[in-house]
């Protein structure tokens, strides 16, 4: 199934007012937190280049999102979930930036990094979402999604033109040695 969002995004901390219209196609084995999750990565790590994985979940080898140079060189690549250390690692050797969205137990996945012997392990940046949050905007799931979307101070208020949802992203650093969780 394919969504459309046309978010108009305010991140107050990174200066970044844009108009954003993009598609994402719903995987068979997806879930709707799990597409929710993607999409707010995208708007949360926006930057011109920044772009959805051409193959998919169906490719378990590429990411979730990324953004290249005009050279060609990973720039940045976007994990959702819970991703193996394994995956981590190759990111972190191919990637300059690596960081994971996820609505799972942000303290799990740091504890799988360090033990997992993963290339610049301190320099992955974890987000985290209350999965209570994003069980409720997927009520507010709809084919085509014209959203409002405010992000300050590690707070986010989404309005979906008919209601108002708030949470606070949690963020740490890849490993709990570098613990930058602002709760």
């Amino acid at each position: 199934m394919l969504f459309r969002f046309e978010i108009a995004l305010s991140d107050i901390d990174r200066g970044i007012y844009e108009k954003l219209d993009f598609r994402v196609n719903q995987h068979q084995s997806e879930t709707g937190i799990y597409l929710l999750t993607r999409a707010l990565a995208f708007a949360l790590s926006y930057e011109p280049a920044l772009e959805f994985s051409a193959a998919g979940l169906a490719d378990p080898d590429a990411p979730a999102l990324q953004a290249k140079t005009a050279t060609g060189i990973c720039d940045l690549w976007i994990e959702i979930g819970n991703p193996s250390a394994k995956k981590l690692h190759k990111a972190a050797k191919i990637a300059k930036r690596v960081e994971v969205y996820t609505y799972k137990n942000p303290e799990l996945l740091q504890k799988d990094i360090a033990g997992g012997n993963v290339h610049r392990a301190g320099e992955i940046k974890i987000y985290a979402f209350d999965p209570k949050f994003l069980e409720r905007l997927e009520e507010h799931l709809a084919k085509t999604n014209r959203w409002s979307l405010l992000h300050q101070e590690d707070h986010l208020d989404i309005d979906t033109g008919g209601q108002t949802f708030s949470t606070d992203v949690r963020h740490f650093a890849g490993d709990n040695r570098n613990r930058i969780d602002k709760d």
